[in-house]
């Protein structure tokens, strides 16, 4: 039944998506094309209900692209089987003209792309909206730029609308810690026993790095 709001707005909200999201007003539902040849949604395909780790980058650059998806492969690897469960990983051309199904196909298979994570092409005006809502610069010029893209990954938990960001060339291990910002808290006593191990982690890296004469402290 529709609520007197609604019928006085002409407006029928979206029962299907979470009540915190900006929805497809938001992030758009420009149709993208995934490196297995998919065409998809934005919001309603790859953002709606997920918990979602989006960067930009294109197959050819030499700089910092590999370093940052040789990063976020790790990532991959530490999330293990939460990736195309219940966190989405997604790396977006800057380039389209270049970087069509094929190539993303090649150059996630290179890296080690599991189902879960999808290298993702479309139209060059759907892409730099979506570059300039996620991560844009200060300076409206550079956002035109393809070079300058800034080396970050932009976590969202729609179903909550917490963000966050994070820099790919941070360790693995730091990019997985900035998941669990966006994730809703845990009871006290998880916390705690999580605390304990990453404590009993950090001591034991330490220790290694002293027996390594690496230490710096």
């Amino acid at each position: 039944m529709m609520n007197r709001r609604d019928l006085l707005t002409c407006h029928v909200t979206d029962k299907s998506r979470p009540a915190a999201s900006m929805g497809p007003e938001f992030y758009t539902n420009a149709v993208l094309r995934t490196h297995e040849n998919k065409e998809v949604r934005f919001y309603d395909d790859l953002i709606k209900g997920k918990l979602t780790l989006i960067n930009f980058i294109y197959t050819g650059c030499t700089k910092s692209c590999p370093r940052s998806t040789g990063n976020l492969a790790k990532a991959q690897e530490i999330l293990g089987d939460r990736i195309g469960r219940d966190v989405f990983m997604y790396s977006i051309t800057l380039k389209p003209e270049e970087d069509d199904p094929a190539v993303l196909r090649s150059y996630a298979r290179s890296h080690g792309a599991k189902p879960g994570w999808l290298f993702l092409t479309g139209n060059e005006y759907d892409l730099t909206t979506l570059r300039f809502k996620l991560l844009r610069w200060d300076h409206p010029m550079l956002d035109f730029d393809p070079d300058q893209h800034t080396g970050m990954v932009r976590i969202i938990n729609d179903t909550l609308n917490h963000w966050t960001m994070c820099p790919t060339h941070a360790t693995p291990r730091q990019i997985v810690e900035c998941v669990s910002w966006v994730e809703a808290t845990k009871p006290y006593a998880v916390r705690l026993r999580e605390n304990f191990a990453k404590q009993a982690r950090l001591d034991l890296e330490t220790k290694e790095a002293k027996a390594r004469g690496a230490w710096r402290g």
